[in-house]
């Protein structure tokens, strides 16, 4: 049974796996050919305090269970968050009535039956915290106070958000495969403001963590964005110019996420990537590496199986530059005429490897003048053609030092030639998200300011 907030919870991991096997035996009644069922069930409390005042409290319970049925090629979906077995039956019969509508489709239905996995690692990613929403209020006070307190320059708070979340999915098909693992995930977040009129300025920090115990402590999260919002105070303009770029490591798994969205199975077979049919070819410099690491003990992304009951493996992502290969579910797998390589619900911790070591303060001195950038606004990305324009703020680098603040620019490139233009991978590495990742230096970028 897991536990959640110090309580049980009302229905466990064989409760849930009684349900799947309602719904698939329903399924074989109405006369699927194959079936497949997912169960989950999260609870989860959140505190957001501004100005040493409460503005929200919120406690969560959500369950919800989806099934999908095939009839030879015919695919049909339904889902509840009616556990009762009359509603789960009821729920496949209308998926069952949705299939008889839907044409067919050559290449549907589950994964193949020899690529379930057999023997789950416990990969150590449920760590309840026995959390009242006293204690939670207290920690997000004190988190804000430290940043209010942290300078007589920081004169107004965003607040401060504290978030604790307890999940429990299941899945199980008709090949026999039926399997769940609990996860939980913890968040402390503040983001104040210094300055007044054209000059007022805000930055944020946060920590986040599978076990509670690994989270920074709420007074440092504070100060941090509090130093990080009185850093970006007078910001300058810039001419025009192409210069090098330098990602902070928080925005750089951006950069590669984009990549990533670029090289799913569903974006190649849909003709929809700047790097279609890239598989084979080089579209990182070289010397440049990404890994999938699915089993790293309380990763953010980590999964012993995927969304299809797939196990999930180590993989080498780009090596030495070059892609390897897609992410494919079964399905997007069959339109490519490849094998599915157990990403179905999306990829599971990717690690980019450094090339270089000395932190950030080595990677200024790479940068030595141009562009660091600490937060990107806008939604300017097109992974169709690679095309690439966002809104800007950071500092203006001279000489591997930083000279001054600047704001109110964009930054454009191609992606294509953005991944292949990297020139250096930091050791300052942030392990806060499923892209592993340190900063990123770029060779040459437009910046468009004055």
């Amino acid at each position: 049974m897991a536990i959640v907030q110090g309580k049980a919870l009302t229905i466990g991991e064989k409760d849930l796996e009684s349900i799947i096997e309602v719904a698939l035996e329903e399924a074989r009644a109405r006369g699927a050919s194959q079936a497949e069922a997912g169960v989950s069930q999260d609870t989860g409390l959140s505190v957001g305090v501004r100005l040493g005042q409460v503005e929200t409290l919120e406690h969560q319970r959500d369950r919800s269970m989806g099934v999908t049925v095939y009839f030879d090629r015919r695919k049909g979906s339904a889902s509840t968050a009616d556990f009762s077995a009359q509603a789960v039956r009821e729920t496949v019969a209308k998926a069952c009535s949705i299939a008889r509508f839907t044409a067919e489709d050559a290449c549907a239905g589950l994964a193949d039956k020899d690529l379930m996995v057999h023997s789950p690692p416990d990969l150590d990613l449920a760590h309840p915290w026995p959390l009242t929403a006293e204690r939670a209020i207290e920690i997000a006070k004190d988190c804000e106070a430290a940043a209010l307190g942290f300078d007589p320059r920081i004169n107004n708070s965003e607040g401060a958000t504290l978030g604790t979340h307890s999940g429990l999915h299941v899945y199980g098909n008709t090949h026999g495969f039926v399997g769940g693992y609990p996860t939980t995930s913890h968040t402390l977040s503040c983001v104040v403001l210094a300055g007044s009129g054209e000059n007022m300025q805000r930055d944020y920090w946060y920590t986040s963590a599978r076990d509670w115990r690994d989270l920074t402590a709420g007074d440092e999260v504070g100060r941090e964005s509090a130093r990080r919002t009185l850093h970006r105070l007078g910001p300058r303009k810039i001419g025009t110019c192409r210069a090098p770029v330098l990602f902070a490591s928080e925005l750089a798994r951006g950069l590669i996420g984009h990549f990533i969205a670029a090289i799913r199975g569903t974006a190649q077979y849909r003709q929809s990537s700047f790097l279609l049919d890239a598989a084979g070819s080089r579209v990182f410099p070289t010397g440049f590496s990404i890994a999938e690491r699915p089993h790293l003990p309380k990763g953010s992304a980590s999964a012993p199986f995927d969304g299809e009951g797939v196990a999930t493996h180590d993989r080498e992502l780009i090596a030495d530059g070059v892609l390897t290969g897609y992410l494919l579910s079964s399905y997007s797998a069959r339109k490519l005429g490849l094998k599915t390589t157990g990403n179905a619900g999306g990829a599971h911790n990717l690690v980019v490897a450094p090339t270089t070591t000395g932190g950030l303060e080595r990677m200024l001195a790479r940068l030595g003048t141009g562009l660091y950038v600490t937060e990107l606004m806008g939604q300017g990305v097109n992974t169709v053609t690679g095309d690439y324009s966002r809104g800007a703020v950071g500092f203006w680098v001279k000489n591997g030092e930083i000279q001054y603040p600047v704001a109110e620019i964009t930054i454009a490139g191609n992606l294509a030639s953005m991944l292949k233009g990297i020139v250096a991978a930091g050791d300052d590495i942030d392990v806060r998200a499923g892209v592993r990742v340190g900063s990123l230096l770029l060779e040459e970028m437009t910046i468009a300011g004055e």
